[in-house]
């Protein structure tokens, strides 16, 4: 099981240690190498570190520590005990700890005869599982012999990660919602341009992501757009109380739109007053999630006249989600 990173701790040093290593990462940052070297170790990382090490110190449990690790850990424990002693299961972080790399050595170790990949985002991306299986392929093809190794490419329609969002949903009472608001992460529109093979397809229209087909099957948009749809779906939320939109933007450059920030300006300046928000990107609740949803837009949201901003917790410890993590580890 593979998730993004966290930084080992909220310090400063930590948490720029953290951004430097993540965003280094060409696939992440997919410009010149030296232009991406000054960008990340001589401005992102020496201004954004500091900032956002204060934000995670808004969300670091002095027992647990990032919800990010918390919840992952949760997980490998979990799916441990339902898989039985016949599977090992082995948690690793893209970035810092823990590694990949240690991951991979401890199944060694166990002598398994396969191994299976799960990068734990539910939306293909070349920033997110792309990176996953390169940097497993670099690793293990250093190894003089290798076991069987296969890879989920992604999970976007899982019917027991839908049914654990709707379920999480329920308990917050979605019919008394304004409005719903699905926020994926972000990515550049370049990153989704090369994504498409045909050269012909993304962005040559308005509507290009909102309908997954064989031309855009492995867009990350698309399928952010479908496993939205399949919750809302399975909520029974009608078309036009919810809208599919993307968060965390970085730089200058054209994003994934549209924004959530700029949808929740619209709808406060339309009267709006409680909105609802899914965070269907991730699989356990973390910066992203408690901080940038229910802070920074809810405060955005009541800056602006609205009342309360929902967040709608993540996978986490689901048992159902854990089933549909047995269903992708053995099938």
């Amino acid at each position: 099981m593979v998730n993004l990173g966290t930084p080992d701790s909220p310090s400063n040093a930590d948490v720029s240690k953290y951004l430097r290593e993540f965003l280094m990462d060409p696939r992440v940052i997919d410009i010149n190498p030296i232009a991406r070297n000054i960008l990340v170790k001589g401005i992102i990382a020496p201004t954004r570190g500091p900032k956002s090490a204060k934000l995670y110190r808004a969300i670091w449990d002095e027992k647990t520590g990032s919800p990010l690790l918390h919840y992952s850990k949760l997980q490998q424990k979990l799916l441990q005990e339902r898989l039985g002693d016949d599977y090992t299961v082995e948690l690793a972080m893209r970035y810092q700890s823990p590694s990949i790399e240690s991951a991979l050595n401890r199944l060694k170790n166990a002598l398994v005869q396969d191994i299976k990949v799960i990068p734990m985002f539910p939306q293909y991306a070349s920033a997110s599982t792309g990176s996953v299986y390169e940097k497993v392929m670099d690793l293990v093809g250093q190894w003089p012999t290798s076991p069987n190794i296969s890879f989920i490419n992604s999970f976007h329609d899982n019917q027991l990660m839908i049914q654990t969002f709707a379920d999480n949903a329920l308990k917050h009472n979605p019919d008394s919602y304004d409005h719903i608001l699905f926020s994926f992460h972000g990515l550049p529109q370049r990153q989704l341009i090369k994504s498409d093979h045909t050269h012909q397809y993304c962005l040559k229209s308005a509507d290009c992501c909102q309908t997954l087909n064989d031309t855009n099957k492995f867009c990350y948009s698309a399928q952010s757009y479908h496993t939205a749809q399949l919750i809302a779906q399975k909520l029974g939320i009608p078309k036009e109380k919810y809208t599919i939109c993307f968060q965390s933007r970085l730089g200058s450059d054209p994003w994934v739109q549209p924004y959530t920030s700029e949808i929740v300006t619209k709808l406060a300046k339309e009267g709006k007053k409680r909105l609802l928000v899914f965070c269907p990107a991730f699989v356990a609740d973390c910066l992203e999630t408690v901080y940038e949803v229910t802070t920074e837009y809810g405060d955005e949201f009541k800056a602006l006249g609205g009342e309360h901003v929902q967040l709608v917790e993540s996978l986490n410890d689901s048992p159902t989600w854990i089933e549909g993590l047995a269903q992708l580890a053995t099938n």
